[in-house]
Protein backbone atom coordinates (compact mmCIF):
# COMPACT_ATOMS: atom_id res chain seq x y z
CA UNK A 1 0.00 0.00 0.00
CA UNK A 2 1.46 3.35 -1.04
CA UNK A 3 2.00 5.95 1.63
CA UNK A 4 0.33 9.27 1.19
CA UNK A 5 0.81 12.80 2.38
CA UNK A 6 -2.97 13.28 2.34
CA UNK A 7 -2.75 15.69 -0.56
CA UNK A 8 -0.95 18.31 1.52
CA UNK A 9 0.83 20.66 -0.88
CA UNK A 10 4.22 22.05 0.00
CA UNK A 11 3.01 25.65 -0.13
CA UNK A 12 0.12 24.79 2.21
CA UNK A 13 2.60 23.12 4.58
CA UNK A 14 4.92 26.14 4.47
CA UNK A 15 2.06 28.56 5.23
CA UNK A 16 0.94 26.42 8.15
CA UNK A 17 4.40 26.59 9.77
CA UNK A 18 3.51 30.05 11.09
CA UNK A 19 0.79 28.43 13.22
CA UNK A 20 1.22 26.61 16.52
CA UNK A 21 -0.49 23.40 15.35
CA UNK A 22 -0.84 21.50 12.10
CA UNK A 23 -4.37 20.68 10.93
CA UNK A 24 -5.66 17.60 12.73
CA UNK A 25 -6.72 15.99 9.44
CA UNK A 26 -3.15 15.90 8.10
CA UNK A 27 -1.59 12.43 8.09
CA UNK A 28 0.71 11.57 10.99
CA UNK A 29 3.87 11.78 8.87
CA UNK A 30 3.04 15.33 7.76
CA UNK A 31 2.11 16.42 11.30
CA UNK A 32 5.37 14.93 12.63
CA UNK A 33 7.35 16.70 9.91
CA UNK A 34 5.56 19.95 10.88
CA UNK A 35 6.95 19.67 14.42
CA UNK A 36 10.40 18.64 13.12
CA UNK A 37 10.43 21.82 11.03
CA UNK A 38 9.41 23.84 14.09
CA UNK A 39 12.21 22.30 16.16
CA UNK A 40 9.83 20.54 18.56
CA UNK A 41 11.46 17.13 19.03
CA UNK A 42 9.05 15.95 21.73
CA UNK A 43 5.84 16.70 19.84
CA UNK A 44 7.22 15.08 16.68
CA UNK A 45 8.25 12.02 18.69
CA UNK A 46 4.83 11.82 20.36
CA UNK A 47 3.33 11.41 16.88
CA UNK A 48 5.81 8.92 15.44
CA UNK A 49 5.71 6.60 18.42
CA UNK A 50 1.95 6.11 17.90
CA UNK A 51 1.94 5.62 14.13
CA UNK A 52 3.69 3.28 11.75
CA UNK A 53 4.71 3.47 8.11
CA UNK A 54 7.99 3.41 6.25
CA UNK A 55 8.12 7.23 6.23
CA UNK A 56 7.13 7.48 9.90
CA UNK A 57 9.97 5.08 10.76
CA UNK A 58 12.38 7.30 8.82
CA UNK A 59 11.19 10.39 10.73
CA UNK A 60 11.55 8.36 13.94
CA UNK A 61 15.15 7.51 12.99
CA UNK A 62 15.88 11.15 12.22
CA UNK A 63 14.52 12.22 15.60
CA UNK A 64 16.76 9.80 17.49
CA UNK A 65 19.74 10.90 15.42
CA UNK A 66 18.84 14.52 16.25
CA UNK A 67 18.85 13.76 19.98
CA UNK A 68 22.17 11.94 19.68
CA UNK A 69 20.82 8.42 20.37
CA UNK A 70 22.64 6.81 17.46
CA UNK A 71 21.91 3.21 18.46
CA UNK A 72 18.17 3.84 18.54
CA UNK A 73 18.43 5.84 15.31
CA UNK A 74 20.17 2.91 13.61
CA UNK A 75 17.35 0.60 14.73
CA UNK A 76 14.72 2.91 13.17
CA UNK A 77 16.71 3.36 9.95
CA UNK A 78 16.76 -0.45 9.62
CA UNK A 79 13.00 -0.57 10.26
CA UNK A 80 12.55 2.12 7.58
CA UNK A 81 14.68 0.10 5.12
CA UNK A 82 17.12 3.00 4.86
CA UNK A 83 20.85 3.26 5.45
CA UNK A 84 21.90 5.27 8.49
CA UNK A 85 22.11 8.85 7.31
CA UNK A 86 25.55 10.38 6.99
CA UNK A 87 24.44 13.82 5.79
CA UNK A 88 23.87 16.77 8.10
CA UNK A 89 20.63 16.90 10.05
CA UNK A 90 19.55 19.91 7.97
CA UNK A 91 20.22 18.04 4.73
CA UNK A 92 18.31 15.00 5.97
CA UNK A 93 15.39 17.23 6.98
CA UNK A 94 15.38 18.71 3.48
CA UNK A 95 15.34 15.18 2.01
CA UNK A 96 12.49 14.18 4.32
CA UNK A 97 10.57 17.28 3.28
CA UNK A 98 11.20 16.60 -0.42
CA UNK A 99 10.09 13.00 0.02
CA UNK A 100 6.96 13.64 2.08
CA UNK A 101 5.97 16.87 0.29
CA UNK A 102 7.19 16.56 -3.27
CA UNK A 103 7.13 19.61 -5.51
CA UNK A 104 4.52 19.80 -8.27
CA UNK A 105 2.00 17.49 -6.64
CA UNK A 106 3.93 14.24 -7.02
CA UNK A 107 3.22 11.46 -4.57
CA UNK A 108 5.58 10.59 -1.71
CA UNK A 109 8.41 8.18 -2.57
Amino acid sequence: MAETNGGVARDEFDRQLTEAEPPAHWPAVVRALFFVEQGDWQRAHDIVEHADSRLIRWVHAHLHRWEGDHGNAAYWYRRADRPVSSVSLDDERALLRDTVLPVAGGSPR
